[in-house]
């Protein structure tokens, strides 16, 4: 298994593997069939990742992309310093140290990018990605109110932040 940055030609692996997460667990953000399969659109995404001050790291195995992290750094001046963090691994390859090392190697590019502040949300439910967040110095700071409609429960998320 290696990480790496996201390549121009990953496009349709890369949606795929969005793909079936979103089949595969409640907690990301789209339902199934929700997400666009536009290769343009996912294109243009790895292409602001690739030339811009924004980051998108793969897990790959055996040629198939099998989790990724991204940072999206803020925009405007005020929040340039922090970076809004999302990921996913799927199921088959969860549990097996893949997240952990994902997050690590953001850190480090937090680090190297003058990141001062990370940030992301986890439902409140999913005990596994709070771990992963909390024992890489992730803390909670609040509590989303109702946050998704999964199925017909609201459910809540956490806010957990980073300071580097």
């Amino acid at each position: 298994m290696i990480i790496r940055e996201i390549r121009p030609g990953d496009a349709y692996s890369f949606w795929r593997m969005q793909f079936e997460l979103d089949k595969e667990t409640e907690y990301m953000m789209y339902e199934p069939e929700e997400r666009s399969s536009n290769l343009n659109f996912i294109n243009s995404l790895i292409r602001d990742a690739v030339e811009g001050d924004d980051l998108l790291l793969v897990a790959e195995e055996e040629g198939e992309i099998i989790g990724y992290i991204s940072a999206a750094r803020g925009v405007l001046s005020r929040i340039k310093h922090s970076a809004y963090i999302v990921t996913g691994v799927k199921k088959e390859f969860q549990r097996k140290g893949i997240g952990n090392k994902l997050v690590k190697k953001m850190n480090l590019w937090a680090q190297n990018q003058n990141i001062k502040r990370l940030e992301l949300t986890v439902i409140c439910e999913n005990e596994a990605a709070k771990r992963l967040f909390e024992k890489n110095g992730f803390v909670i700071e609040g509590i989303k109110k109702n946050a998704m409609l999964i199925g017909k429960e609201y459910l809540d998320e956490f806010y957990m932040g980073k300071l580097l």
